[in-house]
């Protein structure tokens, strides 16, 4: 396994104002200094780790926290690990996360919030919902385009009712106190050829499989984002995680709340509850509430659906093709 950690301290580099980023080059592979200034919080360039390839980005930093004294862990960010390729990524469920290089951003945050294990419901819905705020706002990014992109629940971000990203949070470790978690992010940034002919076999493999329970279609930024590339898109998110992080270590899951409902991809459609492959339950999803959980009008009346091994689709209209 490669594991080269590309130094994230730039050499002699071109004065650039923070939170401005300066014209993208032709590599696909990531500028640091690019991204330590676009990102308008300041933290130590040698907690950006880039390497080549990994397992997976989360498992890295899991190990890591689990061997931080609890009793001296300092609140906030404590490490950010991108890798171009992961051999082992994963989400949601154990699903594994496959791209080729350059054509998919994957990274982890890891940070210790300052609440016990119960106070962090919502966090990835929080997390979901400025990585949202940060793609949409990203230039030259019209704002047609930008309404495009929305949030499924619990941990997706869409594009076209299509896959963009996917948010996985894991913790480590948790006192009375404090909660040393890991954030892991994967962002579709440009069209991966080889994935999409993967899927389009599977699909012809397996014709008879549900509508409902098959894999959704991955969408790229580069669909409304021509210039995407790894290095902005990088810049954009971190920005956005670092300050979600003090927020929610703040304030927790009710100041994100009502964003998220305004960017939820499938309020009032009908949708269809699926654990392990089988639909338990249909109804209108309406919105999520305090802690994260999402709401759904059923005839036995409004249910609370809390994060955990279910996955959400939206049912199909008749006559009409949908996107899962």
């Amino acid at each position: 396994m490669t594991d080269t950690t590309h130094p994230a301290r730039p050499v002699a580099p071109a004065p650039v104002a923070r939170g401005a980023l300066a014209p993208a080059c032709d590599d696909w592979r990531i500028d640091p200094a690019r991204v330590l200034s676009a990102t308008r919080a300041v933290f130590p360039a040698e907690r950006l780790e880039i390497v080549d390839e990994t397992g997976s980005t989360n498992t890295d930093l899991m190990q890591r926290m689990r061997n931080l004294p609890r009793d001296a862990a300092e609140p906030g960010m404590q490490a950010v690990r991108v890798a171009y390729r992961q051999t082992a990524g994963r989400g949601r469920q154990g699903r594994s996360w496959h791209a080729e290089r350059g054509r998919a951003l994957t990274f982890s945050l890891a940070c210790v919030l300052p609440r016990p294990l119960a106070g962090l419901a919502g966090l990835s819905l929080a997390v979901g919902t400025m990585l949202v705020e940060a793609l949409r706002a990203l230039p030259a990014l019209a704002p047609g385009d930008a309404a495009r992109i929305r949030l499924k629940w619990p941990n997706d971000i869409l594009l076209d009712d299509d896959k963009l990203a996917g948010i996985l949070v894991e913790t480590a470790w948790s006192t009375p106190l404090a909660t040393a978690a890991v954030i892991g992010v994967g962002i579709n940034v440009r069209d991966d050829v080889t994935l999409s002919a993967e899927q389009a076999t599977a699909a012809e493999m397996e014709p008879q499989r549900a509508a409902l329970t098959r894999p959704m279609t991955p969408a790229a930024l580069s669909r409304v984002y021509p210039n995407a590339n790894l290095t902005e898109t990088l810049a954009a998110a971190l920005d956005a995680l670092l300050g979600t992080i003090d927020r929610f270590a703040a304030e927790g899951f009710a100041p994100f709340r009502p964003r998220w409902n305004a960017f939820h991809a499938y309020a009032g459609r009908d949708v269809a509850l699926i654990e392990q492959g089988v639909e338990v339950m249909r109804g209108t999803a309406i919105d999520v509430d305090e802690s994260g959980q999402l709401l759904v009008a059923t005839p036995q009346g409004v249910m609370p659906i809390a994060t955990g091994d279910v996955s959400l689709r939206p049912v199909p209209v008749l006559g009409q093709s949908n996107h899962l």
